[in-house]
């Protein structure tokens, strides 16, 4: 059968590509390293079966739902997901109804910034006795939308945006050992394009890495940077991190608020971020910028700047 043809008889029968490749253990994971590497805090913590309740923190697409799938079937505990888009205290209250005769369970809820005071006050209980083993996702600071009480029964754990690296070990492990897409033969010509398209999300990656293969409609696809633009109808930001644009736009920056222009300013930050750039080295030049060029004209800049910078200072 042509490659077109599978594509087209299977598509509705097929999960999207990210979900196919969703890792199944803590081996197969990729990235946040610092958490579930080898000796680290997390991983030594889900391999002991101590696993406290914990809140994942970080951008979409790094890997909160298949580390909360992951704790759930090393732990053999039985699994609960909800949203905190569409659930409520109701919700929360069967799901420890029911663990409380089945026994312990994990129960994992997705942006649980998004759950009010009262429904974020339904889970303390159960959490405190042990009833449910806690994981909740958000892309917000927990210190400000998930409630004390709850956070002082939590560990959280920042998780980072996948890196370069990270991407291409996702991308390639897709290529050669997804079940459709190793009938068809994939170059892999260049791929800096499809990295910056994702913007350090492995869901996205994969999702438009689909979406081009199926766009190439035939058993061979070669994939390089003017095929992946061409399908995202968008240009690219023009940022070389590793270049003298790294330099020259972090001045243009600095100098657009040393000249009082919040629209440049917001210009260039923009740039910088949809290129890519380390976060950690913008806030320290903010922190720098505010102690030479702000000063004593508003003493409070010195103070924002750093409390911007602390979470990077772990």
């Amino acid at each position: 059968m042509p490659t077109s043809d599978l594509f087209n008889d299977t598509r509705r029968q097929r999960r999207p590509l990210a979900e196919r490749m969703r890792p199944q253990t803590l081996d197969m994971f990729v990235g946040q390293r610092h958490l579930v590497g080898k000796d680290k805090v997390l991983r030594r913590a889900i391999e002991s079966g101590n696993c406290p309740s914990i809140v994942l923190w970080g951008p979409p697409g790094v890997g909160k739902t298949t580390l909360a799938m992951i704790i759930a079937r090393h732990l053999k505990m039985p699994f609960a997901v909800l949203s905190a888009v569409d659930a409520g205290v109701k919700q929360v209250r069967e799901v420890t109804e029911r663990a409380e005769k089945t026994g312990k369970t994990v129960l994992f809820i997705d942006e649980i910034h998004r759950f009010s005071k009262s429904q974020q006050d339904s889970l303390l209980g159960a959490v405190e006795r042990g009833t449910i083993l806690l994981i909740g996702a958000t892309t917000e600071n927990p210190s400000f939308e998930v409630i004390a009480p709850l956070l002082s029964r939590c560990q959280v754990y920042t998780l980072e945006e996948l890196n370069k690296d990270d991407l291409m070990q996702i991308l390639h492990y897709a290529a050669h050992n997804d079940e459709y897409l190793r009938q068809i033969n994939i170059e892999l010509r260049e791929c800096e394009a499809l990295l910056a398209l994702s913007g350090g999300d492995g869901r996205r990656l994969l999702n438009t890495f689909e979406l081009l293969i199926e766009s190439v409609g035939s058993e061979n696809a070669i994939i390089d940077n003017a095929l992946t633009e061409t399908f995202a109808q968008e240009r690219l930001t023009r940022y070389d991190k590793g270049g003298e644009q790294h330099y020259d736009i972090i001045s243009a920056f600095i100098k657009s608020i040393r000249g009082s222009d919040p629209n440049a300013a917001l210009y260039w930050l923009a740039r910088m971020m949809a290129g890519g750039e380390d976060p950690k080295f913008i806030a320290r030049r903010m922190l720098i910028l505010a102690s030479e060029d702000i000063g004593n004209a508003n003493p409070t800049a010195l103070v924002m700047a750093n409390t911007v910078l602390m979470p990077y200072k772990k």
